[in-house]
C-alpha cells in the first residue's frame, strides 16, 4: 500500500513537472523568436531604401468566445508597429505587404474578471484593387502567445498558442490612419498538453495609426 502511494506521489510530481518544464519550452522559444526578429529589423533596415515608414498605433478591442461556449466577454487595449514587410524580412515581397506587432493588455468583462495578456506577430497584405482614396480593406493573420486568467474545462495550461487571422478596412485621415477589423481568434497549447481544450473568439477592434 505505502509503495502503491510512493509511486502515485512521484508520477503526479513528475507530471507537474513535465507540464511547468513545457510552459518554460514555450516562453523561451518565444523569447529566442522575438530576438530573431529584432536582429532581423535591423540587418534589414540597414539593407532597405524604401520610402514606406513604420508606422506606431493604438486600439481597443472587444471580443467574445463562441467556442467551447460563448460565456467570455473581453475587452484588451492593443500597441502595434507595423513595418514595410521589406524592412524585416530581407527578400522580395509585394509592396503592399506589411509586418506588423502587437501587444495586448486587458480582462474579461464576463463572466468574472481575469487578466489577458498577449503579443504576437501578423502579416498584414492591402487589397489595393479595392481600396479607394477613402478606404484601404486589407486582409491579416499571425500568432503570439497568451496568458489568460481563465481556463476552460479541458485547458490544460493558462498559456497558450495564439493564432489569429481577419480582415479590416483603413480610413487615411491625413497623416493618421483610422482602422477596423474583425478578428478569429485561437488559443491552444498545441498539445504540450494532454488536456488541450482549445478556445475560439470572434474580435472587433477599432483603432488609429499615427
Amino acid at each position: 500500500m505505502q509503495t502503491e502511494r510512493f509511486l502515485m506521489a512521484f508520477l503526479m510530481q513528475n507530471r507537474c513537472c513535465n507540464m511547468k518544464y513545457k510552459q518554460l519550452l514555450i516562453v523561451v522559444w518565444f523569447i529566442i523568436l522575438a530576438s530573431m526578429f529584432f536582429h532581423q529589423t535591423s540587418l534589414a533596415e540597414e539593407q532597405n531604401t524604401e520610402t514606406v515608414p513604420t508606422r506606431f498605433g493604438f486600439a481597443l478591442s472587444y471580443g467574445n468566445t463562441f467556442h467551447p461556449d460563448n460565456k467570455i466577454g473581453f475587452i484588451l487595449a492593443n500597441y502595434l508597429v507595423m513595418f514595410d514587410y521589406d524592412k524585416v524580412w530581407p527578400h522580395s515581397a509585394p509592396e503592399n505587404l506589411r509586418f506588423k506587432v502587437e501587444c495586448s493588455l486587458g480582462s474579461t468583462t464576463t463572466p468574472e474578471n481575469w487578466v489577458m495578456a498577449s503579443a504576437g506577430v501578423l502579416a498584414l497584405y492591402y487589397l489595393d484593387f479595392l481600396d479607394s482614396e477613402s478606404v484601404r480593406p486589407y486582409i491579416e493573420g499571425g500568432i503570439g502567445l497568451i496568458y489568460t486568467g481563465f481556463r476552460v474545462e479541458g485547458q490544460g495550461s493558462r498559456l497558450n498558442f495564439n493564432p489569429k487571422a481577419g480582415f479590416g478596412f483603413e480610413f487615411p485621415i491625413g497623416r493618421e490612419s483610422l482602422f477596423t477589423s474583425l478578428r478569429w481568434d485561437h488559443l491552444s497549447n498545441a498539445y504540450l498538453n494532454k488536456d488541450n481544450t482549445s478556445v475560439d473568439s470572434v474580435i472587433l477592434m477599432f483603432g488609429v495609426y499615427f
